[in-house]
């Protein structure tokens, strides 16, 4: 489903002058339904903020997706792109002109009024001089952005300063490209953090720190109302916990399924939704200072660390072995990439031949929360991984964080290696392999500091290559330099898996790891 998908994607990126127009978008069950009508999405952590702009976690796009919308995207159940704020649009000839024909009638949830020129104040604020080191997916999303001109007050063109494949993709990603109140962002500032302001069909009502956020249905909505009055995310570490609430009856929804909880949900009468995840679970090196600025030390870690017991064992075969930093279905996946096959006596050889014959030891910072591509949590993952490597004489010595504190210890390059995930924000290849792209080391999501000029290039000839078999040639290549390298050892593909009451209807999940409530009943 998702290559088709994807690749519908691609060819409608690269129609010139193309148009677009349409409208918005048997067991016995244990314990009662959660209280009131409002619907209960039990999730591992707090997110991050509800800015768009100054966040990058799918703790925080998850809320973000049901306050705020932008022009384009993604439709639910699918990977097809579909109008929203935006009705219509076209593409210039050479690629670099983007019109967007503007929804009448929409308001922000404080009033203002939705149009051309709260979309120039949106992407101007991501872009110099406005854009900051603290707005990590902004060079990614506007990367080209020359200019933004509000033609009429539903009318804007968005210049760039040279044609992307991947421009319309980026504008339906559910963080950076969501669009806030103009009035809001000039109140808060920083605050707006807190106080999100939007258009989608849910308002904020109120964040209880490390206990819930609710959200209320926005009567004054331009399109068809939420068919569930109050949404409360709730915040719960422990995926066991979540899942004794849902089969209480205390939550409806969860996620992060622990596969150890799979098989007694399913017994108690609960819908598990799975869906192939567009994710990466990694282990990284920090690349620019010692101990791993040692590319034979990179590798005689990732020969010693055993990817497929971990896959088979810690999570139950609900993943998959990856090859390369790509998922299998993203077009410019690779089949032909290698990554160095686990060898425990070659791992040693090569652990000599890095200058460390009797072994080493080093600093990991891991996470503890449980993470959609890592639904058994960092701490879990690191302690496996430690054990296989004390096999090959090293000491990893595991330090852990909650998941909003992990964050910030991650920017600040603690430790000597991390462990880490990515969940696909557009279904494009870059979206993965930029993760590497030197210029993101300033903005943070270049958490190795790796850098190589020669992946620079292909990743830079990719994203303006509109031909689809040109840009798969190119992908390959750097998916294999990347192996080459080791900056990562690509751990794992986790499925994606969710957790539903029987009484709820119309939920699923999304690729990007979104989903949308406003559809979602309980009955």
């Amino acid at each position: 489903m998702y290559k088709k998908g994807w690749a519908a994607l691609v060819s409608m990126v690269l129609v010139t002058g193309l148009v677009v127009t349409g409208c918005g978008g048997g067991a016995k069950t244990g314990g009662s339904s959660s209280t009131g009508k409002a619907l209960v999405y039990a999730q591992g952590s707090d997110p991050r903020g509800l800015d768009p702009a100054f966040v990058d976690d799918g703790e925080s796009a998850k809320i973000i997706t049901q306050i705020y919308e932008g022009l384009v995207r993604f439709k639910p159940g699918s990977t097809e792109i579909q109008p929203l704020l935006a009705t219509e649009w076209t593409v210039s000839p050479d690629g670099k002109e983007w019109t967007f024909k503007l929804r009448q009638g929409v308001k922000f949830h404080d009033g203002t009024p939705f149009n051309a020129h709260a979309v120039k104040f949106n992407i101007e604020r991501q872009l110099p001089p406005n854009a900051n080191a603290d707005m990590p997916y902004a060079e990614f999303t506007y990367d080209g952005v020359k200019k933004v001109d509000a033609v009429d007050d539903y009318t804007v063109k968005i210049t760039l300063d040279k044609p992307s494949a991947a421009f319309l993709a980026n504008l339906a990603m559910p963080i950076a490209a969501p669009l806030v109140s103009p009035e809001a962002a000039k109140k808060y500032g920083d605050k707006l953090m807190e106080n999100p302001v939007g258009t989608g069909p849910y308002k904020f009502v109120k964040w209880e720190k490390g206990q819930m956020i609710e959200l209320a249905a926005f009567d004054e909505y331009w399109g068809e109302k939420a068919k569930t009055k109050n949404v409360v995310y709730k915040f719960t570490k422990e995926n066991s916990v979540r899942a004794s609430d849902l089969m209480t009856g205390s939550v409806d929804i969860m996620d992060g399924v622990d596969t150890n909880d799979v098989k007694t949900l399913e017994e108690k009468g609960m819908k598990l939704i799975k869906t192939p995840g567009m994710n990466i679970n990694y282990m990284g090196f920090y690349t620019s200072k010692a101990p791993f600025n040692n590319l034979e030390l990179r590798k005689a870690i990732a020969m010693a660390i055993n990817r497929k017991n971990l896959v088979d064992f810690l999570y139950q075969g609900n993943a998959q072995l990856p090859n390369s930093v790509l998922p299998d279905f993203i077009p410019g996946y690779s089949k032909d990439a290698k990554y160095l096959d686990y060898n425990v006596e070659e791992a040693k050889k090569q652990l000599a031949k890095a200058g460390y014959p009797n072994g080493f030891s080093f600093n990991a910072i891991t996470y503890s929360n449980p993470r959609p591509y890592n639904p058994v949590n960092g701490e879990k993952l690191a302690a496996a991984i430690q054990a296989d490597l004390a096999k090959i004489g090293v000491t990893m010595n595991i330090k852990s964080y909650p998941w909003k504190e992990y964050k910030e210890v991650l920017k600040n390059g603690e430790g000597d290696a991390y462990f880490y995930g990515w969940i696909g924000d557009n279904g494009d290849a870059d979206n993965f392999l930029m993760l590497l792209d030197t210029a993101q080391i300033k903005g943070s999501l270049n958490s190795s500091k790796y850098s190589n000029p020669k992946l620079d290039q292909m990743l830079e000839e990719g994203r303006t290559t509109m031909d689809p078999a040109k840009r798969a040639q190119i992908y390959a290549q750097a998916q294999q330099l990347i192996n080459d390298d080791v900056p990562w050892v690509p751990i794992s593909h986790s499925v994606d898996m969710a957790a539903v009451r029987p009484n709820v209807k119309g939920f699923d999940l999304h690729p990007t790891g979104v989903h949308w409530l406003d559809i979602v009943t309980k009955e």
